[in-house]
Formats: structure tokens, C-alpha cells, sequence
């Protein structure tokens, strides 16, 4: 009788609703089992699901089911990182609230999650808007500036003059906002600071222990943090030059072995020097607030024209006092790293090069590289950056670059200059403190009171949280809550005078910075229950995008060690670490439409006819050709998305599943192609058609297993055992697409014995339509739900333990091996793993192709490698 096609949109439903009601995937600690924490990054609620999100919770999803498979109690929860500068956006365009706008998102996202018969635990769902989220964020900054790892001070800062808030350089995109795309200016004003910098070694050294992290994403972090060791030198200014009050000059450089090509010095447009030399100096002070308009961002100071100002000032060379260099106010100089100014080398740095260059300063080697003479070396205006022999450096000519270093350093260490050492060594971090506010209402409400007369007062704990007001309004740019006619208006909680709330919100990185830990117990009155925090923690598997590398991966690490030094946080593992393997998969690309007119298509709107170079499109509503582009990131720009409503309605969730599992590498990006998903559609029959002979076919269940097995049973059993071993190992190394081909090897197997009789055949094929349900369990779990019930099953194949391998099954009792003649291969022979050498040789004179290659010749030798070839020499 005709197999009836699998109605996947309309079966992925029930079995939705079937682990629903009995709530499957609810997690509660139980010290009896092995836990495993399997957390996706939580998503921004912009509004819908993108096949990104599908390829990125369908891979978490795998893990989290397959473990609970392996006996392991797995909390796989789901929220939202849902404040931010869109939904105050969306409020001025929209005239709609950021709350109303961003729960409604929250709501057509949840169920679109919920389509995709992810093992979610949505009893911990939370969104960071939630005042009861929030609340216990603002508690912990309380204790976080209790304990003097919060502070405020005045700093230059990124500022959008759209969006109306201070941007972290890295938002900052080719000196641009990285939302509004407006002209990011530079700003002083008094922000409020976490104090990352106390924790710069530990989260240093903390990626050694990190073994389980892409090692690009350790090398990014580790460079982010930027430890240098190197001196710190006074050097003394020409009295007669300088500005009052200023003798001398620290700088902190990595190479004092280069000291004697020094050709200028150059400090930061706020360094106090350039302030003072500015007052009197109209042209100078206009230098400086050019400066200060450019971006503070190292990329973009990096990629900006090396400019200066020569201020008059002259410093004296700490090895010669007759050798006096200039001065320069500089562009390419951060005042917030190492002391806001630098000595110039031009041989060892190219940007200081560039700028010698430019104002015809000195460019004199001093650094040698391997297999040049000093007599006819050049820079050509190169500056050579490695290690070397010293050359131009008087008494550190001849010596090592390292040599040199520790030469240079000691005498410096010993000279003195005002009677202080005129070098000190010192340990240096790129990474600074991170800035947290934002100005702007859509965020968490920084807890502090500001009275006239007790100064920065926190709100007392029993007052949170501090919540937003429902009444702002948004129809101009700027915070809403510092126009808010009563918020901001209150009594200072120490003295009761009139005092004003603090109107900046916190950066949306702190929220999404211990999330993590508040899906242990999302209701919980504190904001860690411990006990919880020490069952779950460290989350065992964390998959997200390699754009989160720094930032958000950085400020979790930093939260987890200073939570767990203000009392909250306390790990069950020797760790601090809050996340023990990471996985970064890769983005879901898709071609690119253009119509005749030049405007981007979307997918939908475009009909594709022919194959390979005849390949061509036409805009369906018009007919008229349009142009097929690259293969890139699906974005709303481009107009080259998939909506992944349209495909789990047409196709089934499980389909867009085994899709982006199977196509590619799960570190790479997929392409998304309509043969694909079609593909992968027309497997999903083929799999359920095999199951479905298996049904009508097979014995019973309780069938008794056979006491021997022939050839063709044993041949599915040996595939069905290879693959539960092979599956399971690809999962657990997150190797999807290589379970996939191991599920496909399995099928083909399945598919060739059915056409076998036998009982002992029947039997071993319902074992192995079993085995195959469970097996594509993690991937198509709606689909492997039918096929268990479909074979007779009463229970839910989510509840049901990965089977366990028989060990004398995966012994292949045959091999394969290569035959050549004259060392050129011709064929290749299955034979018995016990077969001896003279049994291979005669079967490999039978083979057709042999026969012919010798063309009636007897062999001179044949040369038998047991298990491995066999070459005829003829």
C-alpha cells in the first residue's frame, strides 16, 4: 500500500504540544546526576527571527538533547537582552512606548522559538527590561561601588549628536555611530565606571585555563587587555622652553633599546603639558580641539593621517644632555594609555615614521635585522619592528634588542633626575575602565541619588529598584529622563533635602554580563542563589557569534570575579570563569537580487531558471531581468533574507533544522540555497519511508532477539552500532554536519538490507528503526517523536537514553584494500581481516582489472601488505 508523506507542519505542532503539557524540559538541580549547562547568547527582540538565530539555537538545541540523552540533567533556558537604543527609536518614529514595542517583539519571538521545537526551559525565561531582572542588576551595583569597583569621574568620551548617548570605542565604526551612522564627536562629561583595570592579570592569565575557547577568541581577548612591560622615563625639559610649573616629561615605552633613535616626543591633546603650552597659543589650541573631535577609538586614531603641532618645548635626551628633541602635540596619542605621550622612533614604529616623514624629523636605525651590514642598511622609509643587532646607540652598539632593553633600563634605573631614579619598570594594560553610561531612558536606572549637600548618595537597597517612568516621552532627541518633569525629583535618601535622581542608564553589556547567572534561579529575592550558582555553574557549552569575542565575552568574565568578591558569586569548580567551552558558528549567507532599476530583491521576489552559466533571475512581478549578485550575510539591507516562518510552514521546523546542520562546517557559514532546503525536505520522506516498511515489516517489539544473526542482519546491526558510536562522538565534538553524513551512511545501509528476508533481518531492522529515531532525536526531533510512535513506542523518545553500543559490533571482521599493478592502483578488494597473504593474492589475479593490466603476462612478484595493498608486478 502507498506510503503516506509525512505532514511535518502539522505533526512538529502536536509533539510541541506534547512536551508542553508534560514539561519535558523543565530543569531543577539534583545533586544525584551530572549537569550540563547549555546556553545560547540570549537575543535582542528587534522584532522577528532570522535564519541566523535558526542556526544558532538549532545547534545548542542538538547539544542540550543530546546530553540529556547521555543521562545528564541539562538546564537549557532562553530570555532577552531587551534594552537598548532601538526601542527608544522605534518609540519616535512608531509613537509607541519602548516597553509596549519590545514585549510585542518578545511575544512573536518567543513563538517563533517555540516553532522550532527547541528543549527550551521557558519556566526561566527573562527579559532585562523587567524591573524584577533589574532590580537585582542595580543591587549589585551598589555592592559593586561598596566595594570600590564603581566610580565616577570626568572623561573624554564618544558622543553621538543623533542618538544622543556616549558610545564604547568600540561602537565607533570609521568614526561613526554604529547605529545612527552620525559623525561620532568627543565629549568630556562625568560618567560612571566599572573598575575592569583591578582585574586586567586575572582575566590575562584566566585564558590559559580557557582550553575549551577558540583560540582566535583568546588571542583577540588577550590583545584587548594588552599587557606590555616596559619603563616608564623622565625626561627633562629646557627650562627656557617650557611652560611653568613643567620640568619634565614621563613617558612609557615598551623599547627603551631604541632610545638613541628618538627624533621627537608627542603628547595628547589633554595632556596637562599641551593644555598649559595651548593657553597662550591660539593656533596650538585649535590643534587641540581638532583633536579632541576625532573619535577615541584606536581604530580610528590608528587609521587617521599621522598629524602634529611642534609646541617650542624641548626635551633633553636622558643619555646626552646636549641632544634636545621637539616637542609635539599629536593626533595619534591616547591620553588614557601609558602616560599620554611617547618618544618617537621612527626605525622601530611605522607610524612614527610616517609622522618623521611628514615634518622632516630625523630617521636614524638603530636596529640591525639578521644578514644586513650596518654600513649600507636603509630604512627607505620602512621602519623595522623585530628583534636585532643595536646599531647608532653609542654604548649599546653590538648588543641584542633584548640585550639592549635590560642595558638601557638598568642605567636609567640608576640615573637620577631631581633626585629620583630617571626610569622605573612598569607593567602596562591597553585595557581600560568601562564607562557604563548611557545616556538614554531605555536601560537600567543607575541607583544614586545627587544631593546638593551629601554629594553621590546610593539608594538604599529596600527602595529598589529604581524604575523607569512609564510617562516619558519621546518626541524630540536627548534622554527622556532628564527632562522628565518629576522622576528625576526626589529627596535625598541621607539628609531628606530636594536632590535629583541620577538620569543616565547602564551600558546594555552589563545586562547581558551575568545573565547567565540569573537563569540558575530567575526567582530568586537575591540576585544569586547560591546554592543554584554553585549546581550549575560554570555553563558548560556557550555558542554565540565571533562579534562578541571581546566586549561581551570580556565584561562577563569581569562580572563573574567581581560579583564573586562582593559575596554573591561563589563556583563549586576551582574556576571564576563563567563560561568552560565556547563555540562561535558562522553566519547563514545568501545570493543578492538587484532589479533592472538597481533596487535589492528579496529572494521571494525572484524567479531563478537554468543551471551554471545559464543560470539566470527574473523579478517575478515583472518578468523583466534582474541580476544574480554575491553570496553574503542575509541582512535587511540586502534584501537577501529567508523568512523562517515561510520555511517551517512550507517545509517543517525539523527540515530548516537538518538543513543548516548538515550543509557545512558549523564554525563556517552556510549557504542558504532553495535546492538545499528542498534537499533536505525530500530526506525527511526517504527516512520516514524507511521507517514506515520497518513498521509494516518488522516483528513486534517484544519480539525475542534472534540467538544468531546471518550476514545481512548482521551488516545493519554493525551499521546501526557504528553509527550510535560515530553520531555521538561528532555531537559532542559539535560536528553536526558529520553526524549528518553518518546518519545518511546509516540510512543507505538500512535502505539496501530491507530488500533482505529473513527473521533475523526483520529483527535487526526494527532494532536499527530504533536506533535511527533516536539518533536523529537531537537534529529532527518532532520527526524522530513520529517515527518512535510510529514503531510502536509508548513513550517520548525525549525522555528515552542514548542506547549504548555493543562493542563486538564495531569490529569490522572485513577491509578494504588497494590493488596495484605496477604501482598504479586498479582496484580494490574486501576480504576478510584474517584472510593470509596468499588468499589475497589469488583474489586479487581474479579481479577483471588486474587481468587486463597484465594482458596475459605472469606476474614477476606480488607484494602482499596485509590489510592495507597489494601491488602485482608485472
Amino acid at each position: 500500500m502507498a506510503i503516506e508523506r509525512y505532514n511535518a507542519p502539522d505533526r512538529e505542532r502536536h509533539w510541541q504540544q506534547v512536551w508542553e503539557k508534560n514539561q519535558i524540559f523543565r530543569a531543577t538541580e539534583d545533586p544525584a546526576k551530572p549537569k550540563c549547562y547549555v546556553l545560547e547568547m540570549f537575543p535582542y527582540p528587534s522584532g522577528r527571527i532570522h535564519m541566523g538565530h535558526v542556526r544558532n539555537y538549532a545547534m545548542g538545541d542538538v547539544f542540550a538533547r543530546y546530553k540529556r540523552a547521555k543521562g545528564f540533567n541539562v538546564l537549557h533556558p532562553m530570555g532577552w537582552d531587551a534594552f537598548g537604543m532601538p526601542a527608544e527609536n522605534a518609540a519616535m518614529e512608531r509613537k509607541v512606548h519602548p516597553g509596549k514595542w519590545t514585549y510585542a517583539n518578545i511575544d512573536t519571538m518567543r513563538g517563533q522559538l517555540k516553532s522550532m521545537g527547541l528543549s527550551l526551559d521557558w519556566s526561566r525565561e527573562i527579559a532585562t527590561c523587567s524591573p524584577t531582572y533589574y532590580r537585582h542588576q542595580q543591587k549589585l551595583f551598589l555592592d559593586l561601588l561598596a566595594k570600590g569597583l564603581a566610580y565616577r569621574k570626568s572623561s573624554k568620551v564618544n558622543w553621538d549628536p543623533v542618538d544622543h548617548t556616549v558610545l564604547a570605542n568600540e561602537q565607533v565604526i570609521d568614526g561613526r555611530g554604529w547605529r545612527s551612522g552620525a559623525l561620532v564627536e568627543s565629549r568630556e562629561l562625568t560618567q560612571w565606571f566599572f573598575k575592569i583595570t583591578d582585574y586586567a592579570d586575572e582575566l590575562l592569565t584566566g585564558l590559559d585555563t580557557l582550553v575549551n575557547w577558540p583560540e582566535k577568541v583568546r588571542l583577540m581577548q588577550a590583545n584587548w587587555i594588552g599587557r606590555s612591560e616596559g619603563l616608564a622615563v623622565r625626561w627633562a625639559l629646557d627650562k627656557d622652553a617650557a611652560p611653568k610649573g613643567f620640568t619634565e616629561l614621563e613617558v612609557y615605552t615598551t623599547r627603551p633599546d631604541t632610545l638613541f633613535g628618538a627624533s621627537f616626543l608627542a603628547v595628547a591633546a589633554d595632556h596637562p603639558l599641551a593644555k598649559q603650552a595651548a593657553e597662550n597659543n591660539p593656533e596650538l589650541a585649535a590643534f587641540c580641539d581638532e583633536c579632541r573631535r576625532m573619535g577615541t577609538s584606536v581604530a580610528d586614531i590608528e587609521a587617521a593621517e599621522k598629524r602634529g603641532f611642534d609646541t617650542g618645548i624641548r626635551a633633553v635626551h636622558p643619555f646626552d644632555k646636549s641632544w634636545q628633541l621637539p616637542v609635539y602635540v599629536a593626533n595619534f596619542i591616547l591620553m588614557d594609555y601609558g602616560t599620554g605621550a611617547i618618544f618617537g622612533c621612527p626605525s622601530g614604529d611605522q607610524r612614527d615614521m610616517d609622522f618623521a616623514t611628514r615634518y622632516e624629523l630625523p630617521t636614524v636605525p638603530v636596529v640591525l635585522p639578521p644578514g644586513e651590514k650596518a654600513e649600507t642598511f636603509d630604512l627607505k622609509g620602512k621602519a623595522y619592528e623585530d628583534e636585532g643587532t643595536m646599531i647608532n646607540s653609542r654604548f649599546l652598539d653590538g648588543l641584542t634588542t633584548k640585550a639592549a632593553f635590560e642595558e638601557a633600563a638598568s642605567r636609567l634605573e640608576k640615573q637620577k633626575l631631581a633626585g629620583r631614579p630617571q626610569g622605573s619598570r612598569k607593567v602596562n594594560f591597553r585595557l581600560r575602565d568601562w564607562g557604563i553610561s548611557r545616556q538614554r531612558y531605555w536601560g537600567c536606572p543607575i541607583p544614586i541619588v545627587h544631593c546638593k549637600t551629601c554629594g553621590v548618595v546610593p539608594v538604599p537597597a529596600k527602595d529598589l529598584p529604581v524604575v523607569l517612568p512609564e510617562d516619558a516621552t519621546f518626541d524630540k532627541p536627548g534622554n527622556p529622563l532628564e527632562r522628565h518633569p518629576t522622576w528625576k525629583h526626589v529627596p535625598c535618601p541621607k539628609c531628606g533635602a530636594e536632590a535629583t535622581r541620577e538620569t543616565d542608564t547602564m551600558d546594555t553589556f552589563v545586562d547581558s554580563s551575568w545573565y547567565y547567572v540569573r537563569f540558575t534561579a530567575p526567582e530568586a529575592t537575591t540576585p544569586v542563589d547560591q546554592d543554584a550558582a554553585k549546581y550549575w555553574l560554570p555553563v558548560d557549552q556557550y555558542i554565540g557569534g565571533i562579534e562578541h569575542a571581546i566586549l561581551h565575552l570580556l565584561y562577563s568574565r569581569f562580572f563573574s570575579r567581581a560579583i564573586s568578591d562582593t559575596g554573591h558569586l561563589a563556583f563549586a569548580t576551582n574556576t571564576r570563569e563563567p563560561f568552560n567551552a565556547l563555540f562561535t558558528q558562522g553566519m547563514v549567507t545568501h545570493e543578492t537580487y538587484k532589479s533592472e532599476d538597481g533596487f535589492w530583491l528579496l529572494p521571494g521576489d525572484v524567479t531563478l531558471e537554468g543551471e551554471g552559466a545559464n543560470r539566470r533571475a527574473i523579478e517575478t512581478s515583472t518578468g523583466r531581468p534582474a541580476s544574480i549578485g554575491s553570496i553574503e550575510k542575509m541582512s535587511k539591507s540586502k534584501k537577501n533574507l529567508v523568512d523562517p516562518d515561510d520555511i517551517i510552514a512550507h517545509f517543517g521546523a525539523d527540515c530548516a533544522r537538518w538543513f543548516m546542520l548538515s550543509d557545512s562546517p558549523p564554525e563556517r557559514d552556510v549557504i542558504w540555497t532553495e535546492a538545499g532546503v528542498t534537499g533536505a525536505g525530500r530526506f525527511i520522506q526517504r527516512l520516514w519511508r524507511i521507517i514506515e516498511d520497518i513498521a509494516e515489516t518488522a516483528p513486534d517489539k517484544t519480539a525475542a532477539k534472534p540467538t544468531t544473526f546471518g550476514p545481512d542482519a548482521l551488516a545493519i546491526r554493525k551499521a546501526g552500532h557504528r553509527a550510535i558510536d560515530q553520531v555521538g562522538r561528532a555531537i559532542e565534538a559539535l560536528r553536526f554536519n558529520v553526524a549528518v553524513a553518518h546518519i545518511h551512511e546509516f540510512c543507505n545501509v538500512l535502505q539496501t538490507g530491507l530488500t533482505k528476508s529473513g527473521p533475523d533481518v526483520q529483527w535487526a531492522a526494527r532494532e536499527a528503526g530504533g536506533y535511527l529515531s533516536i539518533l536523529i532525536g537531537p537534529m529532527m526531533p518532532h520527526l524522530a517523536e513520529e517515527c518512535w510512535a510510529r514503531l510502536g513506542y509508548n513513550t517520548l523518545l525525549a525522555n528515552e537514553p542514548w542506547p549504548a553500543v555493543e562493542p563486538d559490533l564495531l569490529v569490522d571482521d572485513q577491509v578494504t584494500i588497494a590493488v596495484q599493478v605496477n604501482g598504479k592502483r586498479r582496484d580494490e578488494l574486501v576480504v576478510s581481516r584474517t584472510a593470509k597473504s596468499e588468499e589475497v593474492e589469488a583474489a586479487a589475479l581474479q579481479l577483471d582489472s588486474v587481468v587486463r593490466a597484465l594482458d596475459g603476462r605472469t606476474p614477476k612478484k606480488v607484494i602482499v601488505v596485509p590489510q592495507r595493498i597489494v601491488n602485482v608486478v608485472g
